[in-house]
């Protein structure tokens, strides 16, 4: 059995929706899928102790990270028939409103890819080291605690 290589699934900055809209215009080809779902994880502005969260800045230990998300693809691909799936992460700052989060999921059935989207995303909090460090508006800074 061929071992697959972790891929890369970092871009620097936001994600464009020029790129999400692009990589769902590829897949009009593919016509043995059924359903697709999309998770975009946005930056908010979120108001913390009456400051307000202007960008997160994101860090990671990539080498390891992209290993745990090579491991959620293929556990994934195994519990879910998934014809499909695709994950960016940003690294970099990310201004509030903007995307640092984009999973893509097809397959032939609708029911499999809501499923499927929920385990990667929910997986992707617990398990995969990125790390966010909130820039707020007057330029302070701390780290992010996942919720």
């Amino acid at each position: 059995m061929e071992t697959k290589k972790p891929k890369n699934i970092f871009k620097y900055g936001a994600i464009s929706s020029e790129f999400i809209g692009n990589s769902i215009y590829k897949h009009q080809t593919k016509t043995s899928i059924g359903a697709h779902n999309i998770f975009l994880g946005q930056v908010r502005a979120d108001d913390i102790d009456r400051k307000i969260v202007a960008a997160i800045e994101y860090t990671a230990y990539e080498d390891m990270a992209n290993q745990k998300f090579h491991e959620i693809r293929e556990a994934a691909f195994e519990k879910f028939d998934l014809t499909c799936m695709h994950i960016y992460h940003s690294l970099g700052t990310v201004k509030a409103g903007e995307i640092c989060l984009f999973v893509f999921v097809s397959s032939p059935r609708r029911k499999v890819v809501f499923e499927a989207l929920e385990y990667i995303v929910e997986a992707i909090k617990a398990d995969v080291p990125v790390f966010g460090k909130e820039i707020f508006e007057d330029e302070t800074h701390q780290w992010k605690k996942n919720t």
